[in-house]
């Protein structure tokens, strides 16, 4: 079998209804494959209420349509990308949804998680029926969601279902730390991680302490493909460049933080060092590359998750267009 590795990104986040079907959209997509970039995650999200509801209704006013997501795969096919479609489930309540969960019941009745998988599946089969119709090379079946993850059986049930309309590769996208509370990584193809490891011990740590912070990680990610025998994908993984981000790289709330492009940079640069060559290791979709860029000249003072035109968005073409 081929190995699979992906040289991807994550686009789509963060915009609304009609904005995949705009000039910048376009534009943006087409300065994401100079990076050398084959794949794209297109992720983007519905509301449910609170992290304890137990119905996801499809915000019209807000979520993207399906005539988006396919302008999207479209724009993304003129520039030779692949695509993995990841729709997302947030809540509406600011809490982040690790949190989606409910106490388990014994009365006889259809409990609160029942409920809650039977609105999840529905969710991710509309998309699921999209993504086949689209030709998308993969489909994720969730992000991050720590709470549901004990929930094997009702697991299994969804992915089932996801399989009856989806015929290509499947994977989950678990958060850092977490991996091995995700017992039926077996029911996927692919495991899937957010990889935002601290690997900065401070604000403005060296690639080489960096580097050194991940080879701990790698033999972890290393057991946990010899424990399923699946390649393991980084569905998530970068930091801000701003200072101390590479500390705490999933931060996006700290914006009084100075420029750093450096932190960011060695950010990059360790993680695909120690990563790139192992055999089981299955690639990454960095995050994130807006749908509207900045323009070129802003590049240097800002502290977002973006690469374009930055030193760490130089590090990633020169691995993505070079190996």
């Amino acid at each position: 079998m081929e190995r699979l590795f992906i040289k991807g990104m994550t686009w789509g986040w963060s915009a609304k209804r009609g904005d995949y079907r705009t000039e910048e959209a376009a534009d943006s997509i087409r300065k994401l494959k100079e990076t050398g970039s084959e794949w794209i995650a297109l992720s983007f999200w519905t509301w449910q209420d609170t992290v304890h509801s137990t119905q996801i209704p499809f915000d019209y006013g807000f979520t993207v349509t399906d005539r988006d997501i396919e302008a999207a795969v479209r724009e993304a096919r003129r520039s030779g990308l692949k695509i993995c479609l990841k729709p997302v489930v947030n809540s509406r309540d600011g809490l982040w949804r690790a949190h989606i969960g409910f106490p388990e019941e014994d009365n006889g009745s259809p409990s609160y998680w029942d409920t809650w998988f039977e609105s999840y599946t529905n969710f991710l089969v509309h998309y699921a029926e999209l993504a086949e119709e689209l030709g998308c090379e993969m489909f994720c079946v969730g992000c991050e969601m720590v709470k549901t993850e004990s929930q094997t059986a009702r697991w299994t049930q969804t992915i089932a279902r996801v399989r009856e309309v989806y015929s290509g590769p499947l994977i989950y996208n678990a958060n850092h730390g977490s991996e091995d509370g995700v017992a039926w990584f077996d029911l996927v193809d692919v495991i899937g991680t957010s990889a935002y490891y601290p690997v900065g011990s401070v604000p403005g740590d060296t690639e080489d302490n960096m580097i050194a912070k991940w080879l701990p990680i790698r033999d972890k990610m290393e057991r946990l493909h010899r424990k399923f025998n699946k390649p393991v994908v980084f569905m998530e993984i970068g930091c801000r460049s701003a200072h101390g981000c590479a500390t705490m790289p999933w931060d996006y709330l700290h914006q009084d933080l100075p420029f750093s492009e450096e932190e960011q940079a060695n950010f990059y640069s360790s993680v695909i060092q120690v990563f790139w060559d192992q055999p089981w290791f299955g690639g990454f979709f960095w995050w994130d590359w807006s749908v509207k860029l900045y323009p070129l000249s802003e590049a240097k003072s800002n502290r977002g998750f973006d690469v374009y035109g930055k030193r760490a968005g130089q590090i990633l073409t020169e691995w993505y267009t070079g190996r």
